[in-house]
């Protein structure tokens, strides 16, 4: 199988935990501070890898300069594009409660949190792309991380979206849609920059990667704190942990 054709998957099956999510939280009514439990996990996980496998490897291979620079860039893009979007509706997409607007209160409102999913999600499936480069198959640590921060993504927002009014359609539509994307993306990661120098790969890697923490800041972390501030710091540090374990016993 083609190189880039496993990375393809690799990202489809990473998107696919935001539809399972999607349809646990759909069919289930999943109480909030259980779903805020699991994001407050998830953002945990996903620090650790940034910080334990993805800047490690970055700065490993390509060096220093190219990983800061691209780690600065991929958070000064991702906020920027995340200013946009939430002034025209998407700004509480990851939320679960009653944050999220319909498309009554503002028109629009629809398309910018299903451009705001697919912000959130590409850069994830970029990095399990690039991954593969090297020659040793996914890295498993932030495969793990990133199926494991999805599902309570897919949770959280689906149980907003429904709370505003979305219909199974739009839903679904939007997460199978952003699945599907997350699997061109890790495709296109990989092919794009097969044969490229280490320290481009760093740089895209480390892009990656700030857009990433940007959006656990921004979009995680605030929901995961609202209902379960007394604990949010604690299964926060579970999760970092869980995630260092896993990528030193893998």
């Amino acid at each position: 199988m083609p190189v880039w054709l496993e990375a393809g998957l690799w990202g489809l099956l990473a998107g696919g935990a935001l539809v399972l999510g999607a349809a646990i939280a759909w069919l289930v009514r999943v109480p909030r501070w259980l779903i805020a439990s699991v994001m407050a996990f998830g953002a945990g996980v996903l620090i650790s890898a940034l910080a334990f496998d993805l800047l490690d490897e970055a700065v490993t291979t390509g060096g220093l300069p190219p990983t800061v620079i691209g780690f600065l860039i991929g958070a000064v893009a991702y906020v920027a594009a995340n200013v946009v979007l939430a002034r025209l509706g998407a700004r509480h997409r990851k939320r679960s409660g009653e944050q999220q607007v319909s498309e009554q209160e503002q028109a629009g409102s629809g398309t910018a949190i299903a451009v705001g999913a697919l912000l959130d999600g590409v850069p994830e499936s970029v990095v399990l792309g690039l991954s593969l480069l090297g020659g040793e198959g996914v890295g498993f640590a932030v495969l793990t991380a990133i199926i494991i921060s999805n599902l309570p993504e897919g949770l959280s927002s689906t149980a907003g979206m429904k709370q505003s009014g979305r219909s199974a359609r739009y839903v679904f539509g939007v997460w199978t849609g952003i699945a599907v994307a997350s699997g061109v993306a890790g495709a296109l990661g990989c092919l794009l920059l097969v044969g490229a120098p280490v320290e481009v790969v760093a740089l895209i890697t480390a892009v990656a990667a700030g857009a990433i923490l940007a959006m656990v800041a921004d979009t995680m972390i605030p929901e995961a704190f609202e209902r379960t501030h007394l604990y949010a710091g604690l299964l926060t540090t579970v999760g970092f942990l869980t995630s260092f374990v896993i990528s030193r016993v893998g």
